[in-house]
């Protein structure tokens, strides 16, 4: 890699002609690398994704999966990719699902791997470059041979380069060559698609060559919610995402700004918020393909405004509360659950050009089944779905998890201002709905947003727990996990409340965070140097 970009790289920068923050710096310099070379968001984006599937390995993987936002400046418009895998298609893969349950430590809890069909599929639809540039960085790194996998999947990264370059055509066509090789479309050649489908059965897993040549990634409308003059874009509701857009429609109608960053008050209500919105999403979201999720009515101004007056102000909630989106009323049942007890990574890239993209790559990454021939590792994402028949996120044929990974962009008056990205499974959108407020509502740019003190509840359902009886996943009532940096007093008063409060000296979850200066024309980028976050950005 370039040495000029290595040195430029920190937890926070700015410049005028793009920028990254991603997770380890030899990703961000792979993306920095594409920008200096003129590619755009879009290109640099997909380095950067890759290149993370070496340098945070573990957090994320080939074999995983990469919810992307990007905003188009020719279009003027925002999408959501879908690059998230499905479940066997195989009816009796899903019937043993049902018997037996989704496991926590084999092949069997890996869905279709999308992160090679989602990188080619933004290349075609929103990049200039090849696959064989935007790859380069990334077989870099793996020809280091730090891990017995690099040169397994370097052969592999290498077939796909080779099949483009000998393919005739438009870039689209030789990018698609590139693709179908891997997912075993190919008429000619479909070796790397019978190598995964070897691990597969060799691992005892259901995934078959029929399940990836049939994966494909959807370009969809993105979810989005209107806050202070600022348009929020979520990924649909096969992600957790849309509860961020819940919990601001309720935030709407409190006065945070007077109440004070950080104070007890202000803790207070948007905990509350988030553990209204976290209940809806519990109980309903799921792949829209498959069900049908309210999300009209649960962002319409009527069923927020019923959904509001359930915070109090004096007391924090014990209860998981969903409402009735149907019904048009408050609450859905009693909603008492008991009281009980990840591994991701993160990308925001911008260009010269007004182009933005936040992606949060994922896996979970089950080192314990390893990665065959073809060098792929896997993750657990099939147990973000559950085997409770009739529930919105039970397992069927090629269905998405309802996944927690969830990436945000923000616009106002039309332009990009904001790209969010966060790690840690659960908390992602809390921690985004921090980093939000810190910025719509006090003011905050990026290198002070990141380091701000965070606050997250774990009062809501277990993404990752399958247990068909879902009142069992519930992780614990009230609860409130503070920085420690928040005044104790704070605390003591939020403890007053009933919230169960536990002081963190670790970050909650792990953000980075661009922001486009609408004026001076600077992008702002930043990630939480406590995390392992790192940024850098190009000058004009």
């Amino acid at each position: 890699m370039q040495e000029t970009s290595a040195q430029r790289i920190g937890w926070k920068a700015a410049g005028k002609s793009g920028s990254v923050a991603a997770g380890a710096a030899d990703a961000v310099a792979a993306g920095i690398e594409i920008l200096e070379r003129d590619g755009n968001a879009a290109d640099a984006a997909v380095a950067t994704i890759l290149a993370l599937n070496v340098t945070d390995h573990g957090a994320c993987s080939i074999g995983g999966e990469v919810p992307v936002l990007i905003y188009d400046n020719r279009k003027r418009e925002v999408k959501s990719l879908a690059g998230q895998g499905g479940a066997p298609r195989s009816p009796q893969a899903i019937d043993w699902y049902m018997q037996n349950g989704i496991p926590n430590h084999d092949i069997k809890m890996a869905p279709v791997p999308a992160v090679v069909d989602l990188c080619i599929t933004m290349l075609q639809s929103y990049g200039t470059k090849s696959f064989s540039e935007i790859v380069a960085p990334t077989l870099a790194l793996l020809d280091r041979e730090k891990e017995a996998w690099h040169p397994l999947l370097a052969v592999t990264l290498r077939r796909m380069v080779e099949e483009e370059a000998r393919t005739s055509g438009s870039r689209e066509a030789r990018l698609q060559a590139a693709c179908d090789r891997f997912y075993g479309r190919n008429a000619q050649c479909n070796d790397i698609a019978e190598e995964l489908e070897a691990f597969y059965i060799e691992q005892g897993g259901f995934l078959r060559r029929e399940d990836l040549a049939a994966h494909k990634t959807l370009i969809e409308e993105p979810v989005s919610a209107n806050y202070r003059g600022y348009t929020v874009y979520k990924c649909g509701p096969w992600t957790q995402g849309p509860y961020l857009c819940q919990a601001l429609r309720l935030l709407e109608g409190f006065d945070l700004k007077g109440m004070g960053h950080l104070s007890a008050d202000y803790i207070h209500v948007v905990t509350e918020a988030i553990k209204l919105a976290m209940a809806d999403r519990d109980a309903y979201y799921g792949d829209p393909a498959f069900v049908n999720v309210p999300l009209a009515e649960l962002l319409s101004d009527a069923y927020t405004s019923l959904r509001r007056p359930l915070i109090d102000l004096s007391r924090a909630s014990q209860e998981a509360r969903p409402g009735d989106p149907y019904g048009m009323q408050p609450r859905n049942g009693s909603g008492v659950f008991r009281p009980g007890i990840g591994g991701t990574t993160t990308c925001v890239v911008a260009d010269r050009w007004g182009n933005m993209v936040a992606a949060t790559p994922s896996a979970n990454v089950c080192h314990q089944g390893g990665y065959g021939r073809a060098g792929v590792t896997f993750g657990n994402r099939l147990r973000s779905l559950n085997t409770t028949p009739g529930h919105p996120n039970c397992i069927q044929p090629g269905k998405r998890p309802r996944i927690t990974l969830t990436p945000t962009l923000v616009l106002k008056e039309g332009r990009p201002v904001l790209a969010i990205s966060v790690a840690g499974g659960d908390l992602q959108d809390q921690a985004a709905l921090n980093l939000l407020l810190d910025f719509i509502e006090f003011d905050m740019e990026p290198a002070t947003a990141v380091i701000a003190p965070r606050f997250a509840t774990d009062h809501h359902q277990d993404s990752f727990d399958p247990n068909p009886v879902r009142e069992q996943t519930f992780l614990k009532a009230g609860s409130l996990t503070l920085s420690d940096q928040v005044d104790p007093g704070v605390r003591d008063e939020l403890a007053r409340r009933g919230h169960q409060v536990l002081p963190k000296t670790e970050p909650i979850a792990k953000p980075v965070m661009l922001y486009a200066d609408p004026i001076s024309g600077v992008y702002h980028a930043a990630g939480d140097p406590a995390a392992g976050r790192h940024a850098a950005a190009l000058d004009a």
